[in-house]
């Protein structure tokens, strides 16, 4: 009978099914009640949570038993709670048909952390109703919902180049087969998905054996536990080079590797961390792989085309978004004309003053040293940027070695 006096309990978030919400931002609803007939209710919450769980289970031989050890961590990043029936010692009577009751309340205004699902932890969101009745048991819906914290890659520790080398001795049994080495470079450490990422770098194979490099970008998910730690890793793009022969070097000017849909990174949370990292190697036949490692972060905020002078083509591929299309001409503009920067007059006395130089021809012959004639034309402007200190006119030849 309880059961058939309540035809629908519902709880709805505004919006689509596929909302997302960040830091600060409202989470909206309303809970649906329609009734049969007339029912008595003492109170009807609404609760939000947020909470960030990581769980590893260890095993240990004991004799011929084995024990198991359970860990678990919690952080609690938000708690809310709202009464839309308030238990104040009476009962509420609820007549039959549609009841409407909706809700809000604000996520904290401080950073969360994105939601995540792993192998050995989570991170989720929430919203839970309960209606408590006389005699009866509680009834509780919930339904999840989506943050995604934003990580803004027009930051300068995100622009910064990374760059590193790396080498090792190849050995084959107790012989050792050569030398191999790796450089590698790409432009920033901050990408978003989708993007794609150009690999500088310069492989040099000393040994006897031809090698394979490749690229790799790696996702690690660390979890956290009472401190006990486990960790989970997966390749989620790879670029593959060309065989590389016994004593040759090869160089990649950019070659691409495109960055899937994944998840952005999630550096802030004490007991869940989810980092990517760019892998560059060498397979040796007969030997352990050299592999150079460059830690890479995905943001959710795209690069701004005129952020850094740093940034690279890449970000030209990134701009699949509409309001970035419209707003970005697909090339940057050339530079100026020279006559369009230099007047004729400022022409002219730049020419006199070249006739006045000393001849150095005489001391180009050197083969241990070069000298280079300073500029005296003022250079056209790269792009928009003026030089705001111009060279003198009257300046004297320097060495450039000394």
């Amino acid at each position: 009978m309880a059961f058939q006096s309540i035809k629908l309990f519902a709880l709805q978030l505004d919006g689509p099914d596929d909302v997302v919400y960040s830091g600060g931002e409202m989470v909206t609803g309303m809970v649906v009640l329609e009734l049969n007939r007339e029912i008595n209710v003492r109170a009807l919450r609404v609760h939000g949570r947020g909470v960030a769980t990581a769980q590893c289970l260890e095993n240990r031989s004991v004799g011929v038993n084995n024990v198991y050890n359970d860990y678990t961590s919690k952080i609690t990043y938000f708690r809310k709670r709202q009464h839309l029936i308030r238990d104040n010692g009476d009962l509420t009577v609820l007549p039959a048909g549609r009841h409407e009751y909706p809700f809000s309340f604000q996520l904290p205004e401080e950073t969360l952390v994105t939601s995540f699902e792993g192998k050995h932890g989570s991170i989720r969101y929430w919203v839970k109703v309960k209606l408590h009745r006389p005699w009866a048991t509680v009834k509780k819906i919930k339904k999840e919902f989506t943050v995604i914290e934003p990580i803004d890659i027009n930051t300068p520790s995100l622009l910064a180049p990374q760059a590193g080398t790396k080498e090792k001795m190849a050995r084959i049994w107790y012989r050792n087969c050569g030398q191999v080495s790796i450089t590698a470079k790409i432009d920033r450490k901050g990408y978003t998905t989708g993007e794609v990422i150009p690999v500088f770098a310069e492989f040099d194979n000393s040994t006897s054996r031809s090698v394979v490099p490749k690229a790799y970008i790696t996702q690690t998910q660390t979890f956290i536990a009472r401190g006990t730690m486990k960790q989970k890793r997966a390749v989620v793009a790879t670029l593959c080079g060309d065989i590389l022969g016994a004593r040759r070097r090869e160089t990649w000017h950019g070659r691409a590797i495109k960055i899937p849909p994944i998840g952005p990174s999630i550096l802030q949370c004490r007991i869940i961390k989810v980092e990517y990292m760019l892998r560059v190697c060498v397979d040796v036949p007969g030997t352990s792989k050299l592999s150079l490692e460059l830690p890479l972060v995905m943001g959710t905020i795209p690069l701004h085309p005129f952020g850094s002078r740093t940034s690279s083509v890449s970000s030209q591929y990134s701009m699949n978004m509409e309001w970035i299309r419209m707003a970005i001409p697909e090339q940057p503009e050339p530079p100026p004309e020279y006559s369009s920067v230099v007047t004729d007059e400022e022409a002219v006395q730049n020419s006199t003053a070249i006739q006045h130089e000393e001849d150095l021809s005489g001391v180009l012959q050197h083969s241990l040293m070069a000298y280079v004639q300073e500029f005296r034309l003022r250079p056209p402007p790269v792009y928009s940027e003026v030089d705001p200190n111009p060279q003198p006119i009257t300046m004297r030849p320097r060495c450039m070695t000394c």
